[in-house]
C-alpha cells in the first residue's frame, strides 16, 4: 500500500491483530503490507543482533521506514554523556537497516533539563553524519514557553530538527476504570502539545482514548493540520498508540477514514475489523 505519508503504530504486532492485518508472511511483513513506518520502542530496553535486522530488512519493502528509539543507557542513564562507544556499538548491529532508516528517536526523560542542554547539543554535533534525528522532552521547563523552550527550539531549528509531538490529551481525558488505561495514564506523561516548525519532517506520537470513537474529536484537528502538510509537500511521521495497543490498528483506520474525508484520494487500509456476531442461539 503506498501511502504519501507516514502512519504506524508504535509495535509491529500484537495478538489482536491477527485477523485484523492481511495474511501470509511474518508479523513484522503482515506489519508492512498495511504500514510504512513503526516506533523501535524495543530497542530502547534491548538491542536486536545484526542477524535479527537483516531478517527485519528482508521483510519490509524499500519505502518503509524505522523510527528507533537509543538505548535507555544512553539517554536515561548516562544523559548522553560518555557514549560514543554505546552509540557505535548500537549503531553497529542495525547496519543491516540503514538504508530504511528513519529518524532515530532520542526520547529524554524528565530528568533531562534546560542545564542540560549543552550535553544535547555535543552529542547531535559529534554523531554520524548520516544519521537523522527527532527529538522528544519530557522536562517541564520545556513546554512553559520561556527561555529554556526558546534554547531548546532555537537549538533544534539551527540543526533542522523536529521535534516530536506527543499528544496524550485524549488518553488522560479518560476515566482510569480499567487497567490498561490506568497503566498507560501512569506511563505516559502528561505535557502539553507544542509544535515547532522546522525544516525536518514532523513527528507526532498521539495516545489515544480507549472508546475508540471518543477519538474523533482529539483527532479532528490533526486531520487540518496533516492534511495541510501534505498538500504542501510535507511527509509527517502518524503513530496511532492506545492504552491497550491492541486496538491500535483499529485507531488508525479511524484516523484514515477521517483523514480521507479531507483528502478522498487516499486509500483506506486495508484491514478487517469486522467481527462476525455471535448468534444468540
Amino acid at each position: 500500500m503506498a501511502l504519501p505519508y507516514y502512519l504506524g503504530c508504535p509495535q509491529w504486532q500484537d495478538p489482536n491483530w491477527n485477523n485484523q492485518l492481511p495474511p501470509g508472511g511474518t508479523p513484522l511483513a503482515r506489519y508492512a503490507r498495511v504500514f510504512n513506518t513503526v516506533e523501535g520502542n524495543t530497542t530502547f530496553y534491548a538491542s536486536p543482533s545484526r542477524d535479527q535486522c537483516l531478517q527485519w530488512r528482508q521483510q519490509v519493502p524499500d519505502s518503509f521506514r524505522f523510527l528507533f528509539k537509543l538505548p535507555r543507557a544512553i539517554t536515561h542513564e548516562r544523559f548522553l554523556t560518555g557514549v560514543g562507544d554505546e552509540l557505535d556499538t548500537f549503531l553497529s548491529l542495525i547496519v543491516p537497516l540503514n538504508d530504511v532508516l528513519g529518524p532515530m528517536l532520542l526520547q529524554l526523560p524528565a530528568g533531562f533539563g534546560p542545564q542540560r542542554l549543552d550535553q544535547l547539543w555535543h552529542f547531535l554535533d559529534t554523531a554520524p553524519e548520516f544519521l537523522h534525528w527527532t527529538v522528544e522532552v519530557r522536562h517541564p521547563a520545556f513546554f512553559a514557553k520561556g527561555d529554556e523552550e526558546r534554547a531548546l527550539n532555537q537549538g533544534l531549528r539551527a540543526r533542522k530538527l523536529a521535534r516530536v509531538v506527543l499528544d496524550s490529551r485524549a488518553l488522560f481525558s479518560a476515566t482510569p476504570d480499567c487497567e490498561s488505561t490506568i497503566d498507560a495514564q501512569r506511563k505516559k506523561p502528561r505535557v502539553p502539545v507544542h509544535i515547532l516548525p522546522s525544516d525536518a519532517a514532523p513527528v507526532i506520537r498521539y495516545i489515544g482514548h480507549p472508546d475508540l470513537e471518543t477519538n474523533r474529536t482529539f483527532l479532528a484537528p490533526w486531520v487540518d493540520r496533516v492534511a495541510a502538510w501534505m498538500e504542501a509537500g510535507i511527509q509527517p511521521y502518524v503513530f496511532m498508540h492506545m492504552p491497550d495497543n491492541g486496538h491500535a490498528v483499529e485507531l488508525a483506520a479511524l484516523w484514515t477514514e477521517l483523514l480521507r474525508e479531507k483528502l478522498p484520494e487516499l486509500e483506506a487500509l486495508p484491514v478487517e475489523l469486522t467481527t462476525p456476531q455471535i448468534g444468540l442461539f
